[in-house]
């Protein structure tokens, strides 16, 4: 789980974002209004974002109240109320778009990778996320992509080396990038990208533990397998999407990265509703 000061962190600065000098269409509400509302999912959805939500509604007023009634990770039938809302009518108004787009964002990323996740059941392999990210919530969709079943891969430059195209490039080769890399870098995890069986062989023969297969096609992904017996992890990466998913996943990859989990996502609908006052429930 993320540490709330992450948390604290990404919705004060939406809150900036949003409110500016003050919430002039909240001034209109008077103050002493208290209200009661919901946050209805509109569409089925794998819920992610929680923590984000109730930090918006609870850092404009701490006597707004969320009581969840589902939890991230959990599959949200349409037509379901998320959570239900206790507080100062002007709070909950101001806070209602920060924590309304962190809850579908980070639901969509969830959702998408639940799709990929299910379309891979029954195989070894496991969805990763990559750094294709929306700026500034690469924690939170990361987090997202977990509560969807998937799996994280570097969280950014500093915790993998990952040496792509244009790292060999400029290096001459993958033996003599490996080689810089185990030097520079000796307890750094390392993850090789190569573009042909060629290079997977000069890969495995550098003694790299884990191998990025770039837009390899699904004989060519069958044959690295087979080249591969097993010495390195396999990553298979590039022109995968949820209709070939489950092809490139029976070809024996231990791994599959996926950007449109985190970068072509749709948010969920989700709405936020105020309770009538002659209907108003009490919310323990």
């Amino acid at each position: 789980m993320i540490d709330s000061q992450q948390i604290a962190d990404d919705v004060t600065r939406a809150l900036t974002e949003d409110m500016g000098g003050g919430d002039v269409s909240a001034r209109l509400v008077p103050a002493e209004q208290m209200m009661q509302g919901r946050i209805v999912a509109r569409e089925s959805c794998i819920l992610a974002g929680t923590a984000w939500a109730e930090t918006a509604f609870r850092r404009v007023s701490n006597r707004s109240l969320v009581q969840w009634l589902y939890r991230d990770g959990d599959t949200v039938p349409a037509d379901s109320v998320i959570c239900r809302l206790d507080g100062p009518a002007r709070a909950l108004l101001t806070a209602e778009r920060t924590a309304l787009n962190f809850l579908q964002t980070l639901s969509g990323t969830a959702t998408a990778t639940r799709t990929f996740v299910d379309a891979i059941s029954g195989t070894s392999a496991r969805i990763l996320d990559t750094r294709k990210t929306i700026p500034s919530l690469r924690t939170a969709q990361k987090y997202a992509v977990t509560c969807g079943g998937g799996f994280n891969h570097r969280m950014g430059l500093y915790d993998m080396v990952l040496l792509k195209e244009n790292h060999i490039m400029a290096a001459g080769s993958i033996t003599a990038a490996v080689q810089a890399s185990r030097m520079i870098n000796p307890d750094v995890p390392l993850e090789v990208e190569v573009e042909t069986l060629d290079q997977l062989e000069e890969a495995l023969a550098a003694g790299v533990e884990r191998i990025l297969l770039d837009n390899f096609d699904l004989d060519g992904l069958r044959a690295a397998v087979a080249l591969n017996d097993g010495r390195a992890k396999l990553e298979a990466s590039g022109n995968v999407d949820i209709s070939n998913v489950c092809d490139v996943a029976e070809t024996g990859v231990d791994y599959i990265s996926i950007g449109a989990i985190t970068k072509h996502i749709r948010a969920v609908d989700l709405s936020l509703r105020f309770d009538p006052l002659a209907d108003r429930l009490v919310v323990l």
